[in-house]
């Protein structure tokens, strides 16, 4: 069994995308410490000034002793009709525009208290229209123990791992020697981000799920995990091993 898991994430990028694509079971982490100033509450879509931060403002007051499941909202600030004002300006002329505005209409509509909460749902979406058929599971309905390596690795042996998937960063803490000594593989990604037509001008990487899924609709799966390895290859080494 393939496993990967990732913290909450605001309008995730097209890396996390790919490599939960690669697993048998994602594992949402809401249980990590909340990150301020990281990807938990925001991400950068195109304009035609360039790169633009969407923000989802947080209640503050101890939020840095906080998991990310505990995090509230702070909806004071009319966050929600500023995201979808800045979304439908900024992709109304895209291709599939009509296509996926009814969603942010819908999620914009309503009131979000938790932070992990908004991010799921977004995600399920997300998994859904790119047909992603991975199977979802939620760190709080466990009892993982550890911190950093060690937590991966008592994750791994308690959904009976064959293979991790650690993202490129894995690389600064993972302790290979334990989870080789547990029966359990590992790689790291190492994402290699497609070219794709984008509206203002020159090409800019690493931007939200939604600047792909506007300019390119039903072909953003195909387009996500072009030149990258595919799960069919890391099934192939479990087997070969």
């Amino acid at each position: 069994m393939i496993l990967t898991a990732h913290q909450p994430v605001y309008l995730p990028w097209l890396g996390l995308f790919h490599k939960i694509s690669l697993a048998d079971i994602f594992v949402y982490f809401d249980q990590v410490q909340y990150l301020p100033k990281d990807w938990m509450n925001r991400n950068e879509i195109k304009t035609a000034t360039g790169p633009s931060w969407l923000t989802v403002p947080v209640l503050k007051k101890g939020h840095r002793e906080r998991k990310t499941s505990e995090i509230e909202i702070n909806n004071e600030i009319d966050w929600r009709k500023k995201h979808l004002k800045t979304i439908k300006n900024n992709y109304c002329k895209s291709p599939f525009f009509e296509k996926y505005i009814p969603f942010f209409e819908e999620i914009y509509s309503k009131t979000w208290l938790k932070l992990t909460d908004l991010n799921e749902y977004m995600l399920k979406w997300f998994l859904n229209e790119l047909d992603i058929k991975t199977k979802f599971l939620k760190a709080s309905d466990y009892e993982f123990k550890g911190s950093k390596s060690g937590l991966v690795l008592d994750m791994c042996k308690k959904l009976k791992t064959d293979l991790y998937i650690f993202g490129k960063m894995g690389r600064d803490y993972a302790n290979i020697n334990e989870f080789e000594n547990e029966g359990v593989k590992i790689i790291f990604q190492d994402y290699k981000h497609p070219t794709y037509k984008q509206l203002f001008g020159k090409f800019i990487p690493n931007l939200s799920i939604i600047d792909l899924l506007f300019n390119c609709g039903e072909n953003s799966a195909e387009i996500l995990i072009s030149g990258n390895i595919s799960k069919d290859i890391i099934q192939d080494t479990i087997r070969t091993e």
